[in-house]
């Protein structure tokens, strides 16, 4: 496990054009002795604990996009955990170093600020001894690109899975398309081994079984909350589909048993419903049709009130005048 970057997070001396930038996000004007400032690498591209890698493009959105976002803890979004801001960040590439994949290694440089308060005094000593060391983002992309194929992992014929290999080649997914950053926060494992990272979708889903297949594929999604009442509306329309589903499968089942008793009447009704709950439903049409094919060349199976057609009707015509 790579543990160079101990030192994510480290103390730093503000300037008066750094006290400036952050004194754009105060309500009144600071003063350097109000302020404790200090940096911190968010994300890089080096392919991480989840086998998902940002690309460049994505690297430098997001150096934009986090200038001004709040930091928290484990990414829990209440008022009370919000400690620092992000004042400036930068996409750097390190000279001379490269990633497990042979590539200039880049990361998201920031510097944050937090106010010199009672309340912040044991967080600033923890950064200052080496405690709160790792961090992690919470943003949202939208392109998810296989590195074996180059489909989209999501929604496309894809069906390469992170983490194996083929052909000597170690799956990862390409993240890129950047739609926007929603906080950092201090964490004890990051997914990313040099910052850490948690990843979500802001590309509006163009239908639920596109959320549900990303779902299924063991990927996290944040939904807004018209997307999460969407959800929760193709869920119940799911639910009452399933309820439909199970009614028909009981009335074919039903069929099926009885056609059965009749082709073969050795056959005992509890062994025919274990045979057709073992099946999924077009099978057991299937088997249903087979049956009642049988059984009609036994006993006839139209209705025996059944009006009957005769050949030689009597003809009354000569009795009309």
């Amino acid at each position: 496990m790579n543990k160079e970057f101990k030192t994510d997070i480290s103390p730093c001396k503000i300037t008066d054009e750094e006290l400036s930038q952050i004194n754009k996000f105060t309500v009144r004007e600071l003063t350097k002795d109000e302020v404790y400032t200090f940096n911190v690498v968010l994300c890089d591209n080096e392919v991480d604990r989840d086998c998902e890698q940002f690309d460049i493009s994505a690297l430098e959105k997001l150096a934009e996009l986090f200038v001004g976002v709040t930091g928290i803890f484990d990414h829990n979004p209440k008022a009370e955990n919000q400690n620092a801001r992000i004042f400036s960040a930068s996409c750097e590439k390190v000279a001379g170093k490269f990633n497990s994949l042979g590539e200039d290694y880049v990361c998201v440089k920031a510097k944050a600020y937090m106010p010199r308060t009672e309340k912040n005094k044991d967080i600033i000593a923890e950064i200052d001894a080496g405690i709160k060391k790792e961090v992690s983002v919470s943003c949202a992309v939208s392109g998810f690109t296989c590195s074996v194929c180059g489909g989209d992992m999501r929604y496309s014929s894809c069906s390469h899975i992170k983490g194996d290999e083929y052909d000597g080649h170690k799956c990862y997914c390409v993240l890129s398309d950047v739609q926007d950053a929603y906080e950092w926060s201090f964490v004890a494992v990051p997914a990313q081994m040099n910052a850490g990272v948690t990843k979500s979708y802001a590309k509006e889903f163009e239908n639920m079984e596109n959320c549900i297949k990303a779902i299924k594929n063991g990927n996290a999604v944040k939904l807004t909350e018209v997307q999460s009442k969407q959800l929760a509306e193709y869920i119940d329309k799911l639910e009452k589909q399933a309820d439909d589903g199970k009614i028909y499968r009981q009335q074919l089942t039903q069929e099926a048993v009885k056609f059965a008793l009749i082709a073969v009447p050795t056959l005992k009704s509890d062994s025919v419903e274990k045979m057709c709950s073992s099946v999924d439903t077009k099978e057991l049409i299937k088997i249903k049709d087979a049956f009642k094919v049988k059984a009609g060349e036994i006993v006839p199976l139209s209705p025996q009130l059944k009006a009957k057609k005769y050949d030689n009707e009597v003809d009354n015509s000569d009795f009309k005048f």
